[in-house]
């Protein structure tokens, strides 16, 4: 409970009134669509409430499928937005470890069994005492995993989605001029730059990574339903805000710098009070 209690104080309220707010309105837009969507079983019953509420947020814009799939992207990165605090607060304190990490990867090579157990239980005893969660960079992708999923299987298991029409799009189909596809590439690749820019040590394949996600999702978009584009485009931009707002490179820049500064400054005072010493 304790622990509860100490993640939701990290967080802090806004993300979480956020969240909440985000919930209501899912669940009033599902309640407020006045028709019949088939369900079998646990899984088929959230599809069915994916569904429900990507329509019923569509009836708020005159029947405007493409602008409840906008809303409904929205609202789920409300929704998910506690964990993906807790996430980027994890990975930068993770990163404040890596000095003490690499020391750990030092003084236990790993060419033994006992060096290796002896270095995870350092590691174990370093992360409690930072408050890190290693795991929590996997939260929102576990999170969002079946969001994707489910709203592909809505798409597909519901007729008036498949055959709706959003700007130059049909939404059960691909893009035929493949904005989106560009689209979601060039904000995932923003997002991925700017969290890149705030780590303070990098190496070849964390240079790479903003390069490699958005082909991955170019070419994911252009396999897939424009729905599920326009998912993915609407998502990346709030992350692409959200990480600026969240994980401010220049900021944290800053932040390092001046830190940097007033070490230099504390050691150059100490040497000449050392000196003064002497004399």
């Amino acid at each position: 409970m304790k622990r509860f209690e100490n993640i939701l104080k990290r967080i802090g309220p806004l993300p979480i009134v956020l969240a909440v707010v985000a919930l209501v309105i899912i669940i009033i837009a599902s309640a407020s669509f006045h028709g019949h969507v088939t369900s079998h079983g646990l899984w088929g019953a959230i599809v069915a409430a994916f569904t429900s509420a990507i329509l019923g947020s569509s009836a708020w814009f005159g029947n405007s499928y493409g602008m409840g799939i906008v809303v409904f992207t929205i609202l789920i990165r409300f929704l998910i937005l506690p964990l993906m605090v807790y996430q980027i607060q994890s990975m930068m304190k993770m990163q404040l470890v890596q000095p003490a990490l690499k020391a750990l990867q030092a003084k236990y090579p790993g060419k033994d069994t006992e060096s290796r157990q002896l270095m995870m239980a350092e590691q174990q005893a370093l992360y409690k005492e930072a408050g890190i969660n290693p795991f929590a960079s996997m939260l929102p992708l576990i999170v969002q995993m079946p969001v994707l999923i489910a709203l592909y299987q809505a798409i597909y298991t519901s007729p008036v989605l498949k055959s709706g029409k959003f700007l130059w799009l049909q939404l059960g189909s691909h893009d035929p001029y493949y904005i989106l596809p560009v689209l979601a590439a060039v904000f995932t690749f923003a997002s991925s730059w700017l969290s890149m820019q705030s780590t303070p040590e990098q190496n070849g394949m964390t240079r790479a990574m903003p390069y490699i996600f958005p082909v991955v999702i170019f070419f994911s978009a252009m396999a897939v339903p424009s729905a599920l584009s326009l998912y993915w485009v609407v998502g990346n931009v709030f992350q692409t805000i959200q990480t600026f707002m969240l994980q401010n490179p220049f900021k944290i820049r800053r932040e390092r710098e001046m830190a940097a500064q007033k070490a230099r400054d504390l050691e150059r005072k100490i040497k000449k009070a050392k000196r003064s010493n002497r004399r």
